[in-house]
């Protein structure tokens, strides 16, 4: 398979290592899940269609930073972008659990004042980072599920939509070959979206997106909707959103360890965040973080194949990457 271009756009596929290496700066990144993402596995064209989603996702995220807006509205904005994509797991492309339902997870930090909002088991609102979005803007609650979370969402006006719209082939396929062969997810993407943004004001916010896990049971619940697992964020810190196998994020509640060891330890964002994937790497926990200082570097180490993950500054172009070489 050929190398990546993108015809009239300088865009940049980068491997892992020359991203980090290079110290960016930037004002949003985003993830679009970790896992068995490597190359010659995807086709020319699915390649350039989740480049493109991605790219698009940084520009609209950016427009808001660049229009003075704030770095939760970004992050909701990029992550919305995301969902509505059968391409990635959550919203419209998440994954089936074992009795063929959709249940979607989300959550969103604000840095600035430490509020959050989360949500889990969404079934039938379009786009679960909205669920989240509205727990942390007007309920006293931080953290809402199933029911009682769609009917919260309903009662803020999100869209609701009929359990047929989030229904995509190749995740049900995904889901028939994952019980027939007995194992608890079939060989894909670890998969979640999130985002990372810094704004004008200094203010750093974070929020993850997930469709869960292919032919889970039993309401599992993942990293994603937890606060300082799957996303945190503090102002002069950082701001994390995580991907992959959540039970081990959940254990090492894996966001604010990265934030601890900057806070405690004086360590970098790439080094506290490079220790912690390297550290879920030897006790079996697969997947990748994304990263954003308050100064505006950027970190984003994984642990697995590959990661879809990307940034963009205030006035440069988007930086896409998916592999690891």
């Amino acid at each position: 398979m050929r190398h990546f271009t993108l015809v009239g756009v300088c865009f940049l596929m980068l491997s892992c290592n020359s991203i980090e290496n290079k110290s960016p700066k930037a004002v949003l990144v985003i993830h679009g899940g970790a896992g068995w993402i490597s190359r010659g596995s995807f086709s020319d064209s699915l390649e350039k269609a989740y480049s493109n989603r991605m790219k698009e996702s940084l520009l609209k995220g950016r427009t808001i930073l660049l229009n003075g807006g704030s770095s939760l509205d970004a992050v909701q904005t990029a992550i919305e972008y995301l969902e509505d994509s059968p391409l990635f797991n959550a919203g419209k492309g998440a994954v089936f659990t074992h009795d063929e339902t959709i249940e979607m997870d989300s959550s969103i930090m604000d840095g600035a004042t430490k509020k959050a909002g989360a949500a889990t088991g969404i079934k039938t609102i379009k786009n679960p980072i909205q669920v989240a979005r509205a727990v942390l803007d007007h309920s006293d609650h931080v953290f809402l599920s199933g029911d009682g979370a769609e009917e919260f969402a309903i009662s803020q006006g999100l869209t609701q939509v009929d359990p047929s719209y989030f229904f995509t082939q190749n995740n049900f396929d995904i889901l028939q070959e994952a019980i027939k062969t007995m194992k608890k997810e079939a060989k894909t993407k670890l998969g979640t979206v999130g985002a990372v943004a810094l704004d004008q004001n200094g203010n750093l916010a974070a929020g993850t997106s997930t469709g869960g896990m292919t032919n889970k049971r039993y309401g599992r619940i993942g990293d994603s909707p937890v606060i300082g697992a799957g996303t945190y964020a503090e102002n002069k810190v950082c701001g994390i959103s995580a991907t992959g196998h959540g039970e081990f994020f959940i254990r090492n509640v894996v966001a604010y360890d990265i934030a601890a060891r900057m806070k405690y330890a004086n360590q970098s964002l790439d080094e506290a965040s490079s220790e912690v994937i390297d550290y879920l790497k030897e006790k079996g926990g697969l997947g990748g973080v994304i990263g954003l200082d308050s100064e505006g570097n950027v970190s984003m180490p994984f642990n697995t194949i590959g990661m879809f993950r990307g940034y963009i500054s205030l006035d440069g172009e988007p930086v896409i990457a998916m592999y690891k070489d």
